[in-house]
């Protein structure tokens, strides 16, 4: 007689912090500003109000199960990118299950061309905010004129009572090729650099959680110039396979969506929050069932065609445990 299936109890000291590009998270307004006119109902994309509210529905039902097979907890912090405004992250946490937590938000308006901008999405029971401004990343093009790109968000706040600095990226894309737009991402990581290095003036044994689509893998230039130059620990390295990763262009998986921290996240102290684990929340009800993309994140578009799926990335998460006695 085979053994009885025992789920795995779910633990109240595990705390998920998360990543997730969110695919063009755009309202079906125009803005004047930017060029959002593809996401209007007049767009070639037909965007309507009827498919925004399918994709914020999709996209909170995904955010709440996050890190949630080994933890009780909804996830504590939610970096998201490809965000219009301030509307659209008011909107998302009103649909679904995200009505049940009590969450807040970060954002400031970038000057990206598209409009689209990075968020912190936050859990009010367990993460108090002190601070928070945008970093300006100041790269030009080919003719000498500024690139208008994502700003970096810069949050300074208490999890759990530990005081914490977090920074939510999106970095400079590989559109006009990976080798000829690599500097771009280098200077963004030289934008981290200095301005951590500011921080670390005024401030001892910063606790530090660095995440983003970076548009370089755990290997890159960009990514491990990072890392080593303030002795960050990415657990996306051992993630990352040919047969998995958190997006796939051409058949090829990527590891662009990544979460860093500081060291002292291995450290044990009472009251403080140890590294327990990572992985990318790949789920089956996140990819496509058939065909030749089977197992590909269920993306809202292909293109001009929609497609009513999530996102083209999968999230990634890491779960700290926070130490009592």
């Amino acid at each position: 007689m085979p053994f009885p299936f025992f789920k795995r109890k779910k633990r109240k000291e595990l705390f998920t912090v998360a990543f997730y590009n969110l695919e063009n998270l755009f309202d079906t307004e125009d803005d004047a500003f930017t060029l959002d006119d593809d996401f209007t109902p007049e767009g070639v994309k037909k965007w309507s109000y009827k498919r925004y509210k399918k994709k914020l529905s999709k996209l909170a039902k995904t955010i709440d199960q996050l890190g949630r097979k080994h933890s009780a907890i909804p996830p504590a912090l939610v970096g998201v990118a490809e965000v219009e405004n301030h509307k659209v992250i008011q909107k998302l946490l009103q649909s679904g299950p995200l009505t049940k937590t009590p969450y807040d938000y970060i954002h400031f308006d970038s000057p990206d061309e598209r409009g689209i901008d990075t968020a912190l999405i936050y859990h009010k029971e367990y993460f108090e905010t002190i601070f928070a401004e945008p970093i300006p990343l100041l790269i030009e093009d080919d003719d000498g004129e500024r690139d208008t790109t994502r700003d970096i968000l810069y949050v300074y706040g208490k999890l759990n009572g530990e005081a914490t600095h977090i920074f939510v990226n999106h970095w400079p894309s590989r559109r006009e090729g990976e080798e000829q737009s690599s500097p771009k991402r280098i200077k963004a990581a030289a934008t981290m650099i200095s301005y951590m290095s500011e921080l670390e003036k005024t401030h001892d044994d910063l606790h530090y959680m660095i995440m983003g689509d970076f548009n370089d893998g755990p290997t890159d230039r960009s990514v491990k110039h990072l890392a080593e130059s303030k002795d960050l620990y990415n657990p996306m390295e051992k993630l990352i396979t040919p047969d998995r990763g958190s997006a796939n262009y051409k058949r090829s998986w990527s590891l662009f969506d990544q979460i860093l921290v500081s060291h002292n996240f291995f450290d044990y102290k009472k009251g403080t929050h140890s590294f327990a684990h990572a992985d990318i929340f790949d789920e089956y009800f996140l990819t496509e069932w058939k065909g030749k993309y089977r197992g590909n994140p269920f993306r809202t578009y292909v293109g001009r065609k929609y497609k009513g799926g999530y996102s083209d990335h999968f999230p990634v998460y890491i779960q700290l445990k926070l130490n009592t006695p």
